[in-house]
């Protein structure tokens, strides 16, 4: 039996890092001559609640195992997303097969209001104000591939800016100019008002 120090070391500091979460765990079975044999999915979130988070799906014939490599599958699959004042910065909608995924920005105080699947991830990537409707299929795994599509898709308007090249110009108050037919008309309408008021 032989022991790695250094990849023991790594795993503690990766697993200390980030937050887990086991969304569910979905049995199957297939029946062999010699009976049925169980086989296991887990769905793992983590995340660090700083704006990183990732998801995993591992498959075993035991659960311990399943939830270990869907970690690793997660650690693999990390994204970065942009959380601004507690929130997303705009509308999306994640897609993924029949599912979509409304995700929507709130402001302080709102809280997230989502499923249990759009909050666990909403939840382990730092987000604590947004709204989100489940649209179509309602199964887990499809719900948490939309919502990481919705995610990863998402854009501050600094990086919608370095795509475009432009720069944001202040917007200077420009002086309201009026041709001298309108002036006239203005003053005509006035005096006729006038005129009728007496």
């Amino acid at each position: 039996m032989t022991f790695n120090r250094r990849n023991d070391r790594n795993a503690e500091r990766e697993s200390s890092e980030f937050e887990e979460k086991m969304l569910f765990v979905n049995r199957t079975s297939k029946t062999y001559q010699g009976g049925r044999r169980f086989r296991f999915a887990a769905l793992v979130i983590l995340g660090d609640r700083n704006g990183r988070v990732g998801m995993g799906i591992g498959k075993a014939k035991e659960v311990p195992v399943a939830i270990e490599k869907a970690k690793s599958i997660a650690r693999k699959n990390m994204i970065s997303v942009p959380v601004e004042n507690g929130t997303i910065p705009h509308d999306i909608v994640g897609i993924n097969s029949t599912s979509r995924v409304l995700l929507k920005p709130a402001g302080p105080g709102t809280g997230v209001i989502a499923g249990t699947v759009p909050r666990s991830i909403a939840e382990l990537a730092g987000i604590t104000n947004m709204l989100s409707k489940e649209l179509g299929s309602r199964n887990k795994v499809n719900v948490a591939y939309a919502v990481f599509d919705g995610l990863k898709n998402l854009r501050t308007a600094k990086q919608v800016r370095a795509l475009r090249g432009t720069e944001v110009q202040a917007r200077t108050a420009q002086p309201v100019t009026t041709t001298p037919a309108a002036q006239s008309a203005t003053t005509e309408a006035g005096a006729a008002e006038a005129g009728g008021s007496l």
